[in-house]
């Protein structure tokens, strides 16, 4: 009770109420914005908030972070086109139903679910969190390495279809954080005798770079359009009613989308998957998914929600980033001598109860501001998308050159940039880069620092956390090889001809 009347005092510092106003109603606009998204305003806002207490730019962080897929919803269900990524799925029932004549429904379900999934999955990490502080004093150098490490592989097996270069691109960024002066004895690595690379590759230089100027490049090589216009009449209120009925479906997908957000490397767009698949498979009326299903909408939505609040379950408890949002935040804790782990829950708890009521209340702010301000929103998303290219790339250079006043970082993340462009047009992912110069880094130091107690190698894996997490990166590399030979088999099974074939042999 005391750390929870503590956090209320953190909360209630005017700087905090105000980065939480922004962050929420600044990450609906930026969500709602088709081409920029929660990663690219993040990316621009880091340098910015290393200027704040540590509350204060977490929560101008977190409330971008937690409400962009609010405002992605919009432009996916009324105009076919996801604000974000994730919400790519929202179009398949979102759109069919806006064309019905029923977009305010949809928008309303869709507001209800995800307000539903961000709550259910804060619910869940506020439960967990006296286990967490349970666990958390257990890990130590061998187990958060390869805690981490188990991390990158997941990061990796997750791009399927994908896995070489994911695997190419992460051992990329654990690379670039290997360049400088190493952390234990000071010694050069990669430098070439170059005194720019002393200081090493900062991590938000590259941030900034493969998110922020490489989308803006983007919107500006490509042809300039804005978003068609659209309006929305009709009760926005009744979805809340409507999703009592959809409890089932909201529930299990915002289950699903814990429990994927907790594990590093799947997050958003495997729990809708699965969400999907299930709301699908135990529908009265499956083919009525992908045609204005408000099941399937509720399903995508609820997942994606729930994810940012479970992925800082690993983040608190260990330090360890699941995806790129979350390892940019992790950079606000370093800059602030706030290290997430074991001792975060014993020294600074009312800091974390903090964190726990800031999500509840963007959560809230977001609801409300949608449910009153939605035809406002399609105002503002009708920007041509050449102008936003402008805007970001502007801003980018700004925000890195602030960092050190360097125009050496700022040449370092044009570099950066183009390549991000060039990764985006091959349709290469670009998070592997960013958790391998994240998680890399953790792997180093961890490392260094059990070796000294290692004398052999099954001395890595004779405390029973490390045991299990061991076994775990194992079983996880057997059933990835196990599904490439199923796949294999499968691509050399013959073909049965099928009827246009065989009228054509004949």
């Amino acid at each position: 009770m005391d750390n929870l009347i503590s956090g209320f005092a953190i909360l209630a510092q005017w700087q905090v109420v105000v980065a939480l106003i922004i962050g929420s109603v600044g990450g609906v606009i930026i969500g709602a914005l088709p081409g920029v998204g929660a990663a690219v305003a993040i990316a621009i806002l880091l340098p910015a908030t290393f200027a704040f207490e540590p509350i204060v730019g977490l929560t101008l962080l977190l409330g971008i972070y937690g409400s962009s897929m609010y405002g992605g919803a919009i432009p996916a269900i009324l105009i076919n086109t996801p604000g974000t990524a994730v919400n790519a799925l929202t179009t398949y029932d979102g759109y069919p139903m806006t064309k019905r004549g029923e977009g305010h429904r949809a928008l309303s379900l869709a507001y209800s679910a995800s307000f539903f999934g961000g709550i259910f999955s804060i619910l869940c990490l506020i439960i967990l969190s006296p286990v967490l502080a349970w666990i958390a004093p257990h890990f130590g150098s061998r187990e958060i390495f390869l805690a981490a490490f188990m991390g990158i592989l997941l990061v990796v097996l997750a791009h399927r279809g994908q896995t070489f270069s994911a695997a190419m691109l992460a051992s990329f960024g654990i690379f670039l954080n290997t360049v400088g002066l190493e952390p234990v004895k000071y010694t050069k690595r990669f430098t070439f005798d170059q005194s720019w690379l002393s200081s090493g590759i900062n991590l938000i230089v590259v941030v900034l770079g493969l998110f922020a100027i490489s989308q803006a490049l983007l919107l500006l090589v490509d042809r300039d359009h804005a978003p068609g216009e659209a309006h929305v009449k009709g009760n926005i209120f009744a979805g809340l009613k409507e999703l009592l009925g959809l409890k089932r479906i909201a529930t299990v997908s915002s289950s699903l989308g814990v429990l994927m957000g907790m594990v590093p490397g799947t997050g958003e767009f495997t729990s809708q998957f699965l969400s999907y698949t299930y709301a699908q498979k135990t529908s009265k009326d499956p083919d009525k998914f992908g045609d204005g299903s408000p099941e399937g909408l509720v399903a995508s939505e609820a997942a994606n929600n729930a994810v940012p609040g479970a992925a800082m379950i690993p983040l608190l408890a260990l330090g360890i980033p699941g995806e790129a949002l979350t390892a940019m935040m992790l950079s606000v804790f370093y800059v602030h001598n706030v290290i997430p782990g074991p001792q975060l829950f014993a020294d600074q708890m009312d800091f974390v109860m903090a964190l726990y009521m800031a999500l509840i209340l963007l959560n809230v702010i977001v609801l409300v501001f949608l449910l009153f301000s939605t035809n406002l929103l399609l105002k503002i998303i009708q920007i041509p998308t050449r102008f936003l290219g402008v805007m970001i790339l502007t801003l980018s250079f700004v925000g890195v050159f602030s960092l050190r006043n360097s125009v050496t970082d700022c040449a370092i993340a044009a570099g950066f940039g183009v390549f991000g462009l060039i990764l985006k047009r091959l349709n290469l992912p670009i998070v592997p880069i960013i958790l391998g110069m994240v998680l890399g880094g953790i792997m180093e130091v961890k490392l260094r620092s059990a070796m000294a107690r290692v004398k052999s190698p099954l001395d890595f894996i004779d405390r029973p956390i490390a045991a299990i997490l061991f076994v775990m990166i194992l079983l996880i590399i057997a059933l990835h090889i196990r599904t490439l030979v199923q796949e294999h088999r499968d691509r050399l099974k013959p073909q049965p001809l099928g009827d246009e074939d065989t009228t054509q042999q004949g």
